[in-house]
Order: C-alpha cells, then structure tokens, then sequence
C-alpha cells in the first residue's frame, strides 16, 4: 500500500474514532447519571481499557522498553490531565460554553505543530481549523455567546484542557513514530487508570453503589470501546496522517455527539447546530482536498472551451 493510500486509511479510521467518541458523550452522561462518580467514571473507564488491552496484547507487553515506558507514561498524564480539567472547568462553567471552550484544541494544534516541528501549515489547513471551529461554536452554544457571565477559574480550567488536548494529539505522533502504537496505549491507560484511583482517594468521592444495568454498560461502553478501540485507532493511525489532519477529523466528534444526542437521549436538533455541521463538513472538504477538484473542474472547463 502506497503512502497516499495508508493516509487515506488512516484518516478513515480517525474518523471512525470521531464517531465512537461522539456516541461516548451518550454513554458518559448515562454512567453519570446513575450514579457513578466523576472520577470512578475515570478510574473504571481507563481500568477496564487497560485490563483488556493487557489481555488482548500480553505478547506485545513482553517487548516494552524504557523508551515505550517513558512515552507511555508522558502520553497518559497528558491525557489524563486533558479529562480532569474538563471535568473540574465544568463545576465552574456551563456544557455550552465549556464545549466550545474545549474545541480550541482544534485551533491550537497546527500552532504547537509549527512550534514543536518547525513546519508552518499551509493556508488551507488554517481556514479548515477556523471553519470546523465555528461549525462546534454552533453546535455547543445555547444562545451563550457572551463570556461575560462564565466564571473565570471554570473559562480558565476549560482552555487549559484544550491545551492538553492539542498537546496529546501531538506527543502521540511524536512518540508513534519511535515505538509501538499498541503499547504505548497499554502504558497511557494504566497511567491514566493509576492517576485517576488517586484522584478518587484524594476527592473522597463515594463508592457507586444501587447502579442500573444502564450504568455500568455505559460505563464499560466508555472503557472497552471509546477508550481502548477508539485509542487504538487513534494511536495507529496518526502513525500515517498529520497531526492537523487528526485534529480536524476528530472535530467531528461534535457531530457525531449531537446526532447520538437527537436519537438516543431525545434532545433537539435545532437549525444552528445543522449548520454546525456544514460548517465542519466544510472544514474537513478543505483540509482534505485543498479545494483541487475546484481548480481542477476550472481547468478542464478551459481545456473544453480552447
């Protein structure tokens, strides 16, 4: 398989990602909603991730070297860190705001891609982060556009997960490149799963207990597939694709949410948030295809006409 193609496949599987993610925004607010705790929602969802994938990939754990432990390491408190302050930011800020807030990320990434490899994206990649964007802007925002009334500690956590989440798209493609994808995943989730325990000790958040069958199905949803499955791909994928490619595909989390949102959990699905979704079906068109079939179509029209 030639490179253009395994970028192709890759982005594919980011995408899939994307759509996994968007229904765990459903089964999050379900394993919440029953009674499971802010952070034992972490702890179990990184725990089950990790205790199934160190079955599933025993052989490979064999292999693990100090440089795959020291990235999965770095890789897992990053995302780790992404999860806590969104989750903290949002005791302090509203869901609307906070999602806006956190699609940032979207906008960050190229910047700490130009800072960290010193390649400058190109202008398309740039109008695309901005589009996709404002496309989450309008699905996130419930007539809250004003920042004014948000209070400022939850605004300032809410950005600071925007940033470790544009950090953890790019510490996974620098550290896929030099070890395996499959451990690192292994290691991150144990990283995470380990932090997450702690975080439960040190809040003194209860124990679930009297949790319907619905809770802990969402909750296992949210550890074997949006956390292991979803990681996995992500992990691999990004391997053959960009960082700013990944960033923008999985911006379409947010639509994939709010359709899992519509069916699932009943909410409405105004017009502002179907022009969300052009506006990112837009983004990505442009960042995956540099609008060449545009200037193609133009060039063959004067080929036609001489």
């Amino acid at each position: 398989m030639n490179e253009k193609k395994k970028t192709v496949m890759a982005d594919l599987a980011l995408l899939l990602c994307a759509l996994i993610w968007g229904l765990g925004f459903v089964a999050t607010d379900l394993s919440l909603s029953n009674g499971i705790g802010t952070y034992y929602t972490m702890a179990i969802r990184f725990g089950v991730a990790f205790v199934l994938m160190a079955i599933i990939f025993f052989k490979k754990l064999k292999k693990i070297n100090k440089q795959d432990v020291k990235a999965g390491v770095i890789v897992g408190i990053v995302l780790f860190l992404a999860f806590t302050t969104q989750t903290v930011g949002l005791n302090y800020t509203t869901p609307g705001k906070q999602s806006f807030l956190t699609g940032l990320n979207v906008v960050m990434v190229p910047f700490f891609y130009w800072f960290v490899k010193k390649k400058k994206p190109d202008n398309y990649t740039f109008a695309a982060t901005f589009i996709c964007l404002l496309g989450m802007g309008l699905l996130s925002l419930n007539g809250e556009a004003s920042f004014e009334s948000t209070q400022l500690l939850g605004d300032g956590l809410t950005v600071v997960c925007a940033v470790f989440f544009a950090m953890y798209i790019i510490v996974v493609e620098h550290f896929t490149q030099k070890s395996d994808p499959i451990i690192i995943t292994v290691l991150q989730m144990a990283t995470a799963m380990i932090l997450s325990v702690i975080a439960v000790l040190i809040s003194g958040e209860g124990m679930p207990t009297n949790v319907p069958t619905v809770g802990w199905a969402a909750v296992f949803y949210l550890g074997a597939v949006s956390t292991m499955v979803a990681y996995i791909i992500q992990n691999s994928a990004q391997k053959y694709t960009t960082s700013t490619h990944a960033a923008i595909i999985l911006s379409l989390e947010s639509v994939f949410g709010a359709l899992a949102s519509v069916i699932i959990l009943g909410e409405l699905f105004t017009v502002k948030m179907v022009i969300g979704c052009a506006f990112i079906l837009v983004g990505l068109i442009t960042a995956e295809t540099k609008l060449n079939f545009l200037r193609g179509n133009k060039k063959k029209d004067l080929e036609d006409v001489a």
